[in-house]
């Protein structure tokens, strides 16, 4: 069930390995910062927020990410190129992790693109992304390679075909837009659009990486917190243990990353995947007899000697 017949491809961002077959290394969580409802954020138009608590959220995932082995990282949420070189200014000196940037406007994001790499940051930049609705995407990545960037998050969606086979057609157009070997890290989203179609987003990610080897994976946060009658019916508690089942079980179906959410619930969401990473790799050894290769794993973390029995 678990173990896939196509080679996969592994990458390299920062000390991360993303990619592979399932159970072998921990899916990359990408959070969210200074997002709309973001209480951190006190004006964008006068690019302020607390600085302070921010940088208590950077540490608190960098300390949990370390304990665990699972990689997490922050996409920075902005409206605009300038509004975002604030953020990454911030991040560059409280930080030396890899980061994202989201934004939804193509010209916004090639332009903090640029900014990024006239820093040197091409390596620690995570582009985040070129999507189907990009009205330029073969000029986009010709800017992209031009700059440098080296790690670009593609999104596969199909707007006429809302099943896992649409979402691979759709990616198969990118990447003949794209090309092969233009970047030094592909990950792919495979584009949730609400709480149930996560599972056709996790059965695409299976699809691709069969088909292409690419590390795919969801954001599984947009599921849930687009139910917004949720926590009218369940309250806080309710809605306080949908976001992170959500996220353990898209990691454990065929997902190298995941889009988890607001970077003030991660102490809540690395245990959660944390949890499943260590399910998944028994359940990858029942199938292939074969633990994680990956030393950093979660399963050599915190059942070390369990793993020496296995083996």
């Amino acid at each position: 069930m678990l173990k896939l017949s196509k080679e996969q491809k592994v990458f390299q961002l920062g000390n991360w390995r993303i990619g592979g077959q399932p159970g072998n290394n921990p899916p990359l969580l990408i959070t969210s910062m200074f997002h709309n409802g973001d209480r951190i954020l006190e004006s964008r138009k006068e690019r302020k927020f607390d600085r302070d608590k921010a940088a208590e959220y950077l540490i608190r995932m960098d300390d949990l990410s370390d304990q665990t082995g699972i990689p997490a990282m922050v996409a920075m949420v902005a409206n605009s190129a300038d509004e975002m070189k604030t953020y990454v200014d911030f991040f560059t000196a409280t930080s030396e992790r890899p980061f994202g940037i989201d934004m939804w406007v193509e010209k916004s994001r090639l332009e903090t693109a640029e900014y990024c790499c006239k820093l040197g940051l091409q390596d620690r930049l995570l582009y985040n992304s070129i999507t189907p609705w990009d009205k330029d995407i073969p000029g986009q990545v010709a800017r992209l390679k031009e700059m440098g960037v080296k790690h670009v998050v593609l999104q596969a969606y199909n707007q006429e075909d809302p099943t896992p086979k649409g979402r691979v057609s759709g990616l198969k157009k990118m990447l003949e837009l794209v090309g092969e070997g233009t970047f030094e890290t592909v990950l792919v989203d495979t584009s949730v659009m609400n709480l149930p179609s996560t599972s056709f987003s996790c059965l695409a990610s299976k699809m691709v990486k069969e088909e292409f080897g690419y590390p795919c994976g969801v954001a599984s946060s947009n599921g849930t917190y687009m139910w917004k009658e949720a926590r009218e019916m369940w309250g806080s508690d309710g809605f306080t243990a949908m976001k992170p089942q959500g996220r353990g079980l898209a990691a454990f179906f065929w997902s190298d990353l995941l889009f988890s959410g607001p970077i003030v619930n991660i102490p809540k969401i690395i245990p959660a995947v944390t949890t499943s990473c260590l399910m998944l790799a028994t359940m990858a050894y029942h199938e292939t007899g074969k633990l994680p290769q990956n030393e950093n794993h979660p399963l050599y973390k915190f059942f070390g000697e369990f793993a020496k029995q296995l083996q």
